[in-house]
């Protein structure tokens, strides 16, 4: 696509979108950021825009498009009804999200990874595996570094490894993954979507530009239609697929070609993000041993099922990333012994009741916080011990007192965290510092 000359808009002036700008200007574009913040607060900014020859238009004059743009980039946290974006398309101007716009300018194949879950951890190990194999790759997209720095940045890749969001793929138009990975779905974000079909059929948005040649991994327990005639499957729960799962074992076609006790992974969620990564793999002619050999060291992110402490013989862990009810799920089947479990956060019209199953098959016990802790006790409370803690450092000591040797003291909310703290990295790093504090103050009392 050529840019040069024209008038680009780009919507929204955080990393992904400043990125976008930088790039449209690489290109020789004309460049304007609009930004409904305030105005003082992104004076830095636009000082710093100014310098790069890129416009800042802050606050309400943002919401009034400039006559004569020829292209509008909308950021990922922006929705496609909102009126900085709205009154760009009413007016005729096409808006595309900012991984399409980068892909415009991409010398590589794409691998995409989406799903509810387990998008974060599947990319850094597809990324892992290829460069270890010698593929160089880099990830990127809704993790990492934002595709359109990458692309600007004109390094020579084999393919890109992008996580994708479904508020990424809502504005895509031409965008192709030669591999897409589909790990799962299950309602989230029901604050941005109107229902479960619609958030779901943004995260399809991944297989709509596929062709003859391209391929697929997904999950067996939930597979998508309009996947590539080359597809393969995978799950840690059911059996079926290409990738299956038994006694510690990861198998593919029947045959044993993993054993997942030899990485530092924990949690059958675990497995499945590492059957997708390997699924990538075989798709990329790489040998299973060359699989083995790349993850055999690797350590998850932090706050997604971290071993924070071994205290009075209860595991303590953190997967502070759990912000919907199917990353909670996930976590809970995951676990080897039965779990205390500390769960709430911000209500964001999730139906705890929907797990209220495998809470009781997995939970002796459950401490709730939060917005939605007394939602969680009233939808769980018949099936298992609830208390309700008004700190996260109440709540970790309720646990601890009521787990025994050899149970796992489990943090995994179920929900976000903006009821109590920024993000789920600031509210993972208060439970681990919680766990401290408790292990300190116990071995002071002996």
């Amino acid at each position: 696509m050529t840019v040069a000359g024209k008038q680009i808009a780009v919507l929204g002036a955080g990393e992904s979108g400043v990125a976008a700008a930088r790039l449209a200007k690489a290109h020789g574009a004309e460049v304007t950021v609009y930004d409904t913040g305030d105005a003082a607060r992104l004076e830095p900014a636009r000082e710093r825009l100014a310098a790069e020859g890129i416009s800042l238009v802050a606050g309400e004059a943002a919401l009034s498009p400039e006559p004569g743009t020829d292209l509008a980039v909308v950021s990922p946290g922006i929705d496609l009804k909102w009126p900085i974006a709205k009154n760009f398309s009413d007016s005729g101007v096409k808006v595309i999200a900012e991984i399409e716009f980068a892909f415009l300018f991409c010398d590589a194949p794409v691998i995409a990874i989406t799903g509810t879950n387990g998008k974060t951890t599947t990319t850094e190990l597809v990324a892992r595996i290829l460069n270890h194999a010698g593929q160089s790759t880099v990830p990127t997209g809704n993790y990492g570094r934002a595709f359109s720095d990458v692309i600007r940045a004109s390094e020579k890749h084999d393919a890109y490894t992008l996580e994708v969001s479904s508020f990424q793929l809502e504005g895509i138009r031409t965008f192709r993954p030669a591999i897409s990975v589909w790990m799962n779905f299950a309602p989230d974000h029901m604050d941005r979507y109107e229902t479960v079909d619609d958030y779901r059929d943004a995260k399809l948005r991944i297989f709509e530009n596929q062709q003859e040649g391209d391929a697929a991994v997904v999950n067996t327990a939930d597979p998508p239609k309009g996947t590539p005639e080359t597809t393969l499957t995978f799950s840690a729960f059911e059996e079926g697929g290409n990738f299956t799962y038994c006694d510690g074992i990861i198998s593919f076609n029947g045959t044993a070609v993993l054993d997942f006790k030899s990485t530092r992974l924990r949690g059958r969620h675990n497995v499945e993000n590492l059957m997708a990564a390997m699924g990538v793999a075989h798709l990329r002619g790489i040998s299973f041993e060359s699989v083995a050999e790349a993850v055999r060291e690797y350590t998850p992110p932090p706050h997604r099922c971290e071993l924070v402490d071994t205290i009075g013989g209860c595991a303590f862990i953190n997967d502070s990333k759990a912000t919907n009810l199917h990353a909670l799920e996930s976590s809970l089947r995951g676990q080897e012994e039965s779990v205390v479990l500390i769960a709430g956060g911000k209500d964001k019209g999730l139906d705890f009741g929907e797990i209220v199953q495998v809470v009781a098959d997995k939970v002796t016990h459950v401490v709730a916080i939060g917005q939605m802790a007394g939602h969680i006790r009233e939808a769980w409370g018949a099936a298992v011990p609830c208390e309700m803690a008004a700190t996260l450092d109440e709540a970790v000591v309720s646990a601890a007192r009521a787990a025994n040797p050899g149970q796992t003291v489990l943090f995994s909310p179920g929900t976000s965290s903006f009821d109590m703290f920024a993000n789920y990295g600031e509210r993972g790093a208060a439970f681990r510092e919680a766990v401290k504090k408790m292990g300190t103050q116990r071995h002071e009392q002996q």
